[in-house]
């Protein structure tokens, strides 16, 4: 949208209980003025709407740019909405995990140079991920995520993780949730297929489907994961034997964030083998059922149970406003 004087306008979505909205509006209005754009548009999220209404309101009204500020469910919703519009998305770090903004190499401590970027920084095409989740009634529902989507232990994790620790400690708070659903971890029987080749029919403690892999503390849950590559990265989660969790948690700490990170180290790796523990596999979309309905998540966020997920990627559809001259890392 441009005011009578051909001024575009940008529109802030923003969780209020995640994010210092006073101090990111005002920031925001400024930077508008001093860019000679027209004042900006607010718009709060609610239990009643985490974003996809928000930003529709946003896009109705013709904003040249949107930018989110807020926890991940925040960045899934508003992203969601986004997909395949062209207008540009910005991404002002303001929850516990910050997924998407680490993911893009984003400075989480820099809202003013995220804002910036809306007025004077680079637009990048990034991908985006779809989930079709079928429930144990037949019910079909379809939802976008930015960075991964899980079935099995990671969201019972996520549902054990207490939200008042969470507040406190930030993404601290999912080692107590993984703490508290280990224990009684048992594996499922899944049947899967990826890009429609071979049907897997295997037990696994966790499925997840990813855009891209890096979480907070620097850890590489799927090291090959590029949020710009047009893949979907799949990691079938596997911890066999008493010591099974400990070979998982050498797979993902030890070789995806230490190792890999130098040539000799992926020679290590090479040389000794995963383990087993996780199985990697890439394509364009994957397929997974269940004989029992076990738990979802996207993003971060609990979506309840479901019988079969497909997911998928969509190469390019989400565009985002970085500063000038940053580089979105390929992996």
């Amino acid at each position: 949208m441009t005011d009578d004087a051909g001024r575009p306008r940008a529109a802030l979505v923003v969780n209020p209980v995640k994010a210092d909205a006073p101090k990111l509006v005002e920031l925001l209005r400024t930077l508008s003025a001093q860019a000679d754009w027209d004042a900006p548009l607010i718009i709060e999220t609610s239990v009643e709407d985490p974003g996809q209404e928000a930003t529709r309101i946003a896009l109705a009204d013709g904003a040249a740019a949107v930018l989110v500020a807020g926890g991940d469910g925040t960045v899934r919703a508003v992203s969601e909405t986004m997909a395949g519009t062209g207008v540009p998305l910005a991404i002002v770090p303001s929850g516990t995990g910050n997924l998407l903004a680490r993911n893009l190499g984003l400075a989480l401590a820099a809202p003013s140079a995220a804002i910036d970027a809306v007025f004077h920084g680079d637009r990048h095409p990034v991908d985006i991920g779809w989930a079709e989740l079928t429930r144990a009634d037949g019910a079909v529902q379809k939802h976008g995520f930015v960075v991964l989507a899980g079935i099995g232990l990671d969201a019972h994790m996520i549902a054990n993780t207490r939200p008042g620790l969470k507040k406190s400690v930030g993404w601290v708070a999912y080692v107590d949730g993984a703490a508290r659903s280990l224990p009684g971890a048992k594996p499922f029987r899944i049947m899967y297929a990826v890009d429609d080749l071979k049907l897997h029919s295997v037990k696994v403690h966790s499925m997840l489907f990813a855009n891209c892999g890096a979480l907070p503390a620097g850890i590489a849950l799927i090291p090959d994961a590029s949020i710009t590559d047009g893949s979907l990265d799949v990691a079938v989660i596997q911890a066999r034997g008493p010591f099974g969790w400990l070979a998982v948690w050498r797979t993902v700490w030890w070789q995806n964030s230490v190792l890999r990170r130098s040539k000799a180290g992926r020679r290590v790796i090479e040389l000794t083998g995963s383990g087993g523990s996780i199985r990697y596999l890439q394509g364009v979309d994957a397929d997974a059922a269940t004989t029992e309905p076990a738990p979802v998540e996207l993003d971060g966020d609990e979506f309840g149970e479901a019988v079969r997920i497909h997911c998928r990627i969509d190469p390019g559809a989400l565009v985002v406003a970085v500063p000038a001259g940053h580089v979105i890392s390929p992996a």
